[in-house]
C-alpha cells in the first residue's frame, strides 16, 4: 500500500511537473518556425536584421521570439514594452547579453559585458571615478571647450581644402576621454596617440595602458584585467559612438544648408563671435537642441541596442522569459516611432520643436538606451555633442563636394551599428 502511495504521488508530481513546463512554454514569446542549428536564418536578413526583426514585428507583435542560429532571442519592439522592461522592471532585465562578437572584444571583464556583482561594482567604481575626474561639473566643459578650439584650429589649417573630418573628430572626442582616463590630451599629430586610435578603431587590445593595483582578496572585482578592461570601455566607448554621431551630423547636414543657416543665426544672436560655446547656451538656442537630438534619433545609431538578458525568471506582459535568455530592446523601435516622431525616416529639427518654437523633450530619445544599462557616458557624450558641433558651425560653413540635393544621409546599415558613408567636405571660414 505505501508503495503504491508513493507511486502515485511521484507520479503525480511528475505531471504536475509536466504540465508546468507545457503551459510555461505556451505562454512564452511567439515567433516563426525555427530550423535546428541554422535558427531563423531564412526569415532574417543579417546584412539589415532590424529591418527583418520590424517585419516580424508587424505579424507577432511587440514581444517576440527569433533564434540567431541557435541562440534564442527575445525581441522587444515598440516603445511601451521596451520601457516596461528596462525602466519598470529595470532589475530583473539588467543582465549582459553574450554575442559572440562582443565577447571577443571585450572579454566579459569590463562594465560593457560583465555581469552580475562584477558589473555592479565596477560601474559604481567607473561612475564614481569619473565624477571624481570632472565629468558633470565645469571642470570638463572648460576641457571640452578648449579641445573645440584645437578642432577648430586644424580645420582651419586645411584651407577649405576638401576631406574626410572622420579623423579629426575621432581625435578630438578621443583627446575628452584621454583628458579624464590619462589625465592629459595628445597633440593631433601624435604619434602614440595616433597609434592609440588605430587600435581602437582595429578592435585590439588595449590592456596595458593602464596600471592598477590588485587587492589581497581572492573575491575582488578589481583586478588588474577587469579594471584594464573598464578602462578599454571607458576610451573605446568614449571616442567611437560621439565622433561617429558627429561624422554623420556634418554628413546630415550637408544637405540642409537652410538647417545649417538657422543654426548660425541662432549662434550669432546667443553666442556670437567673441567666445566659445557653453552648456548654459543649449537652454537659450532650442533649435541648435533639437538638430542635436534630431541627429541622434535620425541615425540610430546602435538599432538593437546592445543586448540584454533577464537575470530570473521573469514575466513580462503575458509571457514567461526564463532566466538568462537575450533580449533585443530595439532602439530602432523607440527612436522611429511614427505617432511620436511623424514621417521618422525624415530628417526634421521640427520633431523637438513646439509650434511655439521652443524645445520639445521627449520620452522616447533612447538613444543612450534607458535603465540599469544606460550608457555611463551619456552626460559626458551630450556635452561634447553640443560644444563641438556649435563651434564648427560658429566658425565654418559646410560646402559638399557635390550638389546637396545628391548627398545619401542614409547610413551603411549593419547589425551592430548604423556607419555613415565615407564623404569629404570642405571648410569654409564665416
Amino acid at each position: 500500500m505505501t508503495t503504491i502511495f508513493l507511486l502515485v504521488c511521484i507520479s503525480c508530481l511528475l505531471l504536475f511537473a509536466t504540465w508546468r513546463s507545457i503551459s510555461q512554454k505556451k505562454k512564452q514569446p511567439p515567433g516563426p518556425i525555427t530550423l535546428p542549428i541554422i535558427g531563423n536564418i531564412f526569415q532574417l536578413n543579417l546584412w539589415n536584421l532590424p529591418e527583418s526583426l520590424k517585419k516580424l514585428s508587424k505579424k507577432y507583435g511587440p514581444v517576440f521570439t527569433v533564434y540567431l542560429g541557435p541562440q534564442k532571442v527575445v525581441v522587444l519592439y515598440g516603445y511601451d514594452v521596451v520601457k516596461e522592461a528596462l525602466i519598470d522592471q529595470a532589475d530583473d532585465f539588467s543582465g549582459r547579453g553574450n554575442l559572440p562578437l562582443l565577447k571577443k572584444i571585450f572579454q566579459g571583464t569590463g562594465i560593457v559585458t560583465s555581469n552580475g556583482e562584477t558589473w555592479k561594482q565596477l560601474r559604481r567604481f567607473a561612475l564614481t571615478t569619473l565624477r571624481d575626474f570632472g565629468m558633470g561639473r565645469k571642470t570638463i566643459e572648460k576641457r571640452i571647450q578648449e579641445e573645440a578650439h584645437f578642432l577648430v584650429e586644424r580645420i582651419r589649417d586645411t584651407q577649405e581644402r576638401p576631406f574626410n573630418p572622420g579623423n579629426f573628430l575621432a581625435h578630438a572626442v578621443s583627446n575628452i576621454i584621454c583628458s579624464i582616463i590619462f589625465g592629459d590630451r595628445f597633440d593631433y599629430e601624435d604619434k602614440k596617440f595616433r597609434t592609440l586610435i588605430e587600435l581602437i578603431n582595429e578592435n585590439n587590445k588595449l590592456q596595458s595602458s593602464i596600471q592598477t593595483q590588485e587587492k589581497g582578496n581572492g573575491h575582488s572585482e578589481f583586478t588588474v584585467e577587469t579594471l584594464s578592461r573598464t578602462t578599454l570601455d571607458l576610451f573605446f566607448a568614449g571616442t567611437g559612438t560621439t565622433s561617429t554621431t558627429l561624422r554623420h551630423g556634418i554628413l546630415i547636414l550637408q544637405k540642409y544648408p537652410e538647417i545649417v543657416e538657422k543654426i548660425q543665426k541662432e549662434i550669432d544672436c546667443v553666442i556670437g563671435q567673441d567666445r566659445s560655446p557653453c552648456m548654459a547656451d543649449r537652454s537659450q538656442m532650442p533649435y541648435t537642441d533639437a538638430v542635436v537630438h534630431e541627429i541622434q534619433r535620425f541615425i540610430d545609431f546602435i538599432p538593437l541596442n546592445v543586448p540584454h538578458t533577464v537575470i530570473k525568471d521573469t514575466k513580462l506582459r503575458d509571457y514567461f522569459i526564463p532566466k538568462d535568455t537575450m533580449i533585443f530592446p530595439t532602439l530602432t523601435s523607440v527612436l522611429h516611432d511614427s505617432k511620436e516622431f511623424p514621417n521618422p525616416e525624415k530628417f526634421d529639427p521640427g520633431h523637438f520643436l513646439n509650434a511655439n518654437g521652443s524645445f520639445k523633450k521627449s520620452d522616447y530619445f533612447m538613444p543612450f538606451s534607458a535603465g540599469k544599462r544606460i550608457c555611463a557616458g551619456e552626460g559626458l557624450a551630450r556635452m561634447e555633442l553640443f560644444i563641438f558641433l556649435t563651434a564648427i558651425l560658429q566658425n565654418f560653413t559646410l560646402k559638399p563636394v557635390v550638389d546637396h540635393k545628391d548627398i545619401d544621409i542614409s547610413p551603411l546599415v549593419s547589425t551592430l551599428a548604423n556607419i555613415p558613408r565615407p564623404y569629404e567636405v570642405s571648410f569654409l571660414p564665416r
